[in-house]
């Protein structure tokens, strides 16, 4: 992993160099090491993830990424060369219709013609993904909620088709669906009002917001989003993706500048791209990067002119969906202010599922929503609808409803889909008159710093923040990322597994989404599940061990040091 320097000591703080083999964090972060008294000082030892700027954070900012260990390392590169040798032999095989070929190839005809398929860019599709693709594209026949029944396939010609048995895996614990609240159910005060509206309004609108598509349930959705994130006005989109890629070239073109975080999802990439503005990448949540960045835009401005910038943008997400992290906002609302840049905040992930009151990023670090210039969601998730929104200044609404592609060119969103967003956001604020969506609140949280330190205690390496509902557990070799997806599933464990180009190519995991729908013998029996393939897979790479209390705080993590 790449690791970025330690900071230097600010107000008196003393950043001293971890002497047990722990290295400075690469997100600007340094560990700090406090002695416990539950063992020998010699023996065991407390490891905090501290940030130097302290003072910006009203409460402990815990990360963990353990470093890669050496060997795996070394046979993860060893079986990817591997798998890229007989791959080329297949080809070979496949050139002289040895092996049957199922790729999308030219036509006779076509063979004068430019390639259509680029055939060497396809070469890790047909030789590596396709040993595996009975991971992924599952079909389910149920609501994806804590639980749900899968249809089972069959594949004769090793993943190149599938085809269908007729019969249906029940009660498969889901850990991959992003339904962190558990709004994603076919009962219940949401369905119910969905199913009404759709009675009243019907499904499809069939036109533009701008035209004649433009509902009442429509302004009374953008009113209740405002509210609940505590800004002026808000615009709902219908996919979470465009929301993103269409509205960022609505907001910076020629002579802007954006400054992007390295892992920002494909939709804030596509956005920054087709905007037209220079774009500077910055280590993932790296502050000294960002700084030294906005540095260099402020002294040198444009290149070849150095004129000033129009403007600068930093492009940021709320939790980051790979990795588990989540922004340290505090730390980028400071340098926003101080190099007068604007700020774009993606909170797909985070909002409904951080914060005390389930306002996401903001309001986990009890921050002023005002602070950050554009405020971005997606309803996909915490909502178990569809869409997205932009949040902030009325002015800057008012521009996007005639500015952004999104807003003139796309149809409306579904009636009964907004009235899902609308049921559940008003159960989060309590405005339904219960407590529910403030118990799913609390709940999630539970269940996520349950299962991580669970996962930790076990002997697993998982990235992320302690308080993130996605928990990435390091996988790393490709034949272990089939068989874990494999292994899970006949034990009625549905995963999400996730391997290159998703990540890096020796950073292959499984990525576990946590629900307030999970009940606590739902993760025990998921739990024990994942141990016993662990070890059946050795996927335990971890060189620390956390050792089980009940004696201490879910916070009070305590290391053993293990020896390669």
């Amino acid at each position: 992993m790449t690791e970025s320097p330690a900071p230097k000591a600010t107000n008196g703080e003393v950043c001293q160099r971890v002497k047990n083999g722990l290295k400075p964090e690469r997100n600007g972060s340094v560990r700090s090491l406090h002695r416990t008294h539950e063992w020998p000082p010699q023996e065991k030892e407390e490891v905090q993830a501290a940030s130097h700027h302290d003072r910006l954070y009203s409460r402990p900012f815990l990360e963990s990424f353990e470093e890669t260990p050496m060997l795996v390392a070394v046979l993860t590169y060893m079986g990817y060369g591997i798998l890229t040798v007989f791959g080329y032999l297949r080809d070979f095989l496949r050139h002289w219709k040895i092996e049957s070929c199922h790729i999308a190839r030219e036509k006779e005809e076509q063979q004068d013609f430019v390639p259509l398929y680029q055939d060497f860019e396809n070469f890790y599709t047909r030789n590596l993904y396709m040993r595996i693709r009975d991971n992924w594209n599952r079909p389910i026949c149920s609501v994806p909620g804590a639980k749900m029944d899968l249809m089972e396939r069959k594949s004769r010609d090793f993943n190149w088709t599938f085809k269908y048995t007729g019969r249906v895996v029940p009660d498969v614990i889901n850990l991959g669906s992003y339904n962190y609240l558990g709004f994603a159910e076919n009962k219940g005060p949401c369905a119910d009002a969905a199913a009404q509206v759709t009675m009243t309004y019907g499904v499809g609108v069939a036109s533009t917001r701008q035209e004649i598509g433009n509902l009442d349930r429509h302004e009374e959705l953008e009113k209740l989003v405002a509210k609940f994130l505590g800004v002026e006005s808000a615009m709902a989109f219908g996919m979470g993706f465009a929301t993103n890629s269409m509205n960022i070239p609505a907001l910076a073109g020629k002579g802007c500048l954006i400054l992007s975080d390295e892992l920002n999802h494909a939709s804030l990439v596509l956005g920054a791209r087709l905007s037209g503005s220079a774009i500077r990448v910055f280590k993932h949540n790296n502050m000294q990067s960002l700084e030294k960045l906005l540095r260099e835009a402020i002294v040198h401005g444009q290149p070849r002119t150095h004129r000033p910038w129009k403007k600068i943008l930093i492009v940021v997400e709320g939790i980051y969906s790979m990795e588990g992290s989540i922004v340290r906002l505090p730390e980028v609302i400071a340098l926003k202010k101080r190099y007068s840049a604007y700020l774009y905040l993606d909170e797909a992930h985070s909002i409904g599922a951080l914060g005390p009151r389930g306002r996401g990023v903001v309001d986990y670090f009890g921050l002023d929503p005002h602070d950050v210039d554009v405020l971005m969601g997606t309803f996909t998730k915490s909502f178990g609808a569809a869409g997205g929104y932009i949040a902030g200044k009325r002015e800057l609404i008012e521009y996007l409803r005639s500015h952004s592609h999104s807003a003139v060119y796309a149809t409306s969103m579904s009636p009964p889909v907004v009235e899902q967003i609308i049921t559940s956001m008003k159960c989060i604020m309590g405005e339904d008159g219960t407590t529910i969506g403030c118990d799913r609140v609390r709940q999630l949280a539970e269940n996520t710093v349950y299962f991580r330190k669970r996962l930790r205690e076990m002997g697993f390496i998982i990235y992320g923040n302690n308080d993130s509902p996605v928990i990435p557990m390091m996988l790393y070799m490709p034949a272990k990322i089939g068989a874990f997806g494999r292994e899970m599933l006949k034990r009625n464990i549905g995963v999400v597994v996730v391997g290159f180009p998703a990540t890096p190519i020796i950073e292959s995991r499984a990525r576990f989404c946590i629900s307030a729908a999970h009940t606590k013998d739902m993760l025990n029996r998921a739990l024990s599940v994942i141990g016993e393939v662990g070890d059946l897979l050795q996927l335990k790479y971890s060189r620390q061990r956390i050792r089980p209390s009940l004696a201490r705080p879910f916070d009070d993590n305590v290391y053993d040091d293990v020896d390669d």
